[in-house]
């Protein structure tokens, strides 16, 4: 891929502003003493990336670089692809993996997600480890979740779900599909992604949070195969994610 810079139109800069509008207070409160700039690429490899900014003194300062074409997708077109990005379907043709998630902006989502992380980082609502194999003193939001900040404990994962795309890097048959996503609604976690780090954890399950509850658009993940479903998962109905709402009144009581 060749990324370059990405000059927005009228149009699209409409959009950027809508979504801010619709951000979380205390997301919205944080991004205006700690975001130092947004940009947006065309053919860039992934969608979105936060970066640090060097600042001369001691506060911290963040980037955040979209890919320019998300302005164009729907939260259900963009979730769709990535969540298919999961699985390996060449061998089996009539499944289907598709994502229900509203006809909103993609933007607002990704620009939620990654907001989400600079509050995170700014606050420490999951722990910041130097090293990722480090073993550090949980915070409310990851005990009993997550051992290290990309190791789940025992009790959230099993090994089907450890050979998922996010956290070994492997796309699984879509034949397994179904019990993955059976797995995973018995499990704390609001996504596949949300498995790969507490940091992603969090910003999933805010993300998919506000987008539900707040906006009142749905979310769920629908196997079929030949135009019959096989399994339906809605992580905003799991009890185990459910208990964990309660972290994420900060964000609107800012």
């Amino acid at each position: 891929m060749d990324p370059s810079d990405h000059a927005l139109t009228a149009g699209e800069k409409a959009k950027v502003e809508k979504a801010f509008a619709a951000l979380p207070p205390l997301h919205q409160r944080i991004l205006k003493g700690h975001l130092h700039s947004i940009s947006f690429m065309d053919n860039m490899p992934n969608t979105a990336l936060t970066s640090p900014v060097k600042t001369p003194d001691s506060t911290k300062m963040y980037n955040i670089t979209f890919r320019a074409g998300i302005l164009h997708e729907t939260v259900s077109e963009w979730a769709t692809q990535k969540e298919s990005t999961c699985f390996d379907r060449s061998e089996n043709q009539g499944y289907e993996i598709k994502v229900e998630a509203g006809g909103l902006d993609a933007f607002l989502f990704v620009l939620l997600h990654e907001a989400t992380h600079v509050v995170d980082a700014v606050l420490e609502i999951t722990p910041h480890p130097e090293q990722r194999e480090a073993l550090v003193k949980p915070t409310p939001f990851t005990k009993n979740v997550w051992h290290k900040m990309n190791v789940p404990t025992p009790n959230s994962t099993d090994s089907l779900l450890e050979k998922t795309r996010f956290r070994n890097g492997n796309r699984l048959s879509i034949t397994l599909a179904p019990e993955v996503y059976r797995k995973l609604s018995k499990k704390p976690f609001p996504s596949l992604y949300g498995m790969a780090s507490w940091f992603e954890d969090l910003a999933e399950l805010e993300s998919i949070y506000h987008l539900t509850r707040k906006m009142d658009q749905p979310f769920r993940v629908i196997v079929r195969k030949d135009d019959d479903e096989l399994f339906r998962f809605e992580p905003m109905k799991n009890k185990q994610v459910k208990k964990r709402f309660r972290y994420l009144k900060l964000f609107y009581s800012a």
